[in-house]
């Protein structure tokens, strides 16, 4: 199956991969660099509505 994760702006990417293991590390869930099929569902879940959750806070405080 291919995927579909495509990040619209290439230059970001080493940006969102750290934001994605400081978010996995702030739920506890051990992500490793590469393949990550050894996580649940709900371990995975987490990691990503972290990511959401910041990017919200990040944007609400633009806002003040």
């Amino acid at each position: 199956m291919k995927s579909n994760n495509q990040i619209n702006v290439p230059q970001a990417r080493d940006a969102m991969d750290k934001f994605k293991m400081q978010a996995a590390s702030e739920v506890g869930v051990n992500l490793q660099n590469g393949y990550n099929g050894n996580l649940t569902s709900r371990e995975a879940g987490s990691v990503g509505g972290q990511m959401v959750k910041k990017m919200i806070e990040a944007y609400e405080q633009g806002l003040q």
